[in-house]
């Protein structure tokens, strides 16, 4: 197969899966490691891909969502969140006051809270919130006003709550992150919660797949440096992993055990 029928094949299954690993190609193509690493450059200086540390995945577009209904007793934990949540709260101290976001990652967290000391966590999601009354070594806060239908909690009722308290360290999500755009969500309300709860963390830790850095939505929320630490996986695009350095933040890459 020459060399531009590959390339065509190859941006065809990263169009279709949204994105393709070096093993695969190495497989597939019966190519080395540096030659489907050389294929995703070609490609990405093209458009067609964002090189990640196993792969590329597809560009993507700017989004709105609105807030989903969520079933925490069902919802999937997959492997990337997992390992990322694995590494945020191994960070979590004895006597920390803890924001911990809903969502995906807060219900991967639940998993893996430390249960061999005692700290605070201030929630704004009543599924996670229900979730924690179980754990007799932690002592939960959860932030009032108008729930959606994800079972989240963001209006400015919230936000006046949030701007009451103090954080030790804060662990926040969102849609997209880029070294340019910054952090960036769906909607306006978020992004506003998500400035309260940030304005008073002492330490600021981002979770965030690698399939979304590189990514922004349609909300700004912040600069990308307004973090201390990115906590990724091995998704993520390597050029963006280098300008959020450049900005100084810490990134780690958790690897799925």
């Amino acid at each position: 197969m020459f060399m531009e029928e590959r390339h065509q094949k190859l941006s065809e299954t990263i169009a279709a899966q949204g994105k393709i690993t070096i093993a695969e190609i190495r497989e597939t193509y019966g190519i080395s490691d540096e030659s489907a690493r050389r294929d995703l450059r070609i490609l990405e200086q093209r458009g067609l891909c964002k090189r990640t540390h196993g792969g590329a995945i597809a560009p993507t577009q700017v989004r709105t969502r609105a807030a989903q209904e969520r079933d925490y007793a069902t919802m999937p934990v997959f492997a990337n969140y997992r390992a990322i949540a694995r590494a945020a709260a191994a960070e979590i101290a004895e006597n920390d006051v803890v924001y911990l976001c809903g969502g995906s990652f807060g219900r991967a967290m639940l998993e893996e809270l430390p249960r061999d000391r005692s700290y605070t966590l201030v929630v704004n999601c009543v599924d996670l919130a229900k979730a924690l009354r179980g754990f007799e070594n932690v002592e939960t806060y959860l932030a009032g006003g108008r729930m959606r239908a994800s079972g989240s909690i963001v209006d400015s009722m919230a936000a006046e709550f949030v701007r009451r308290l103090h954080f030790d360290r804060c662990f926040l999500t969102g849609s997209g992150l880029t070294a340019a755009f910054g952090l960036s969500n769906g909607t306006d309300e978020t992004a506003a919660f998500q400035r309260a709860v940030l304005a008073n963390s002492r330490r600021r830790t981002l979770l965030m797949p690698g399939a979304k850095l590189g990514r922004d939505a349609f909300v700004h929320v912040c600069p990308a440096d307004t973090f201390d630490a990115v906590i990724t996986d091995r998704e993520a695009a390597e050029d963006q992993i280098a300008a959020l350095e450049e900005l100084g933040v810490l990134v780690a890459v958790a690897e799925e055990a």
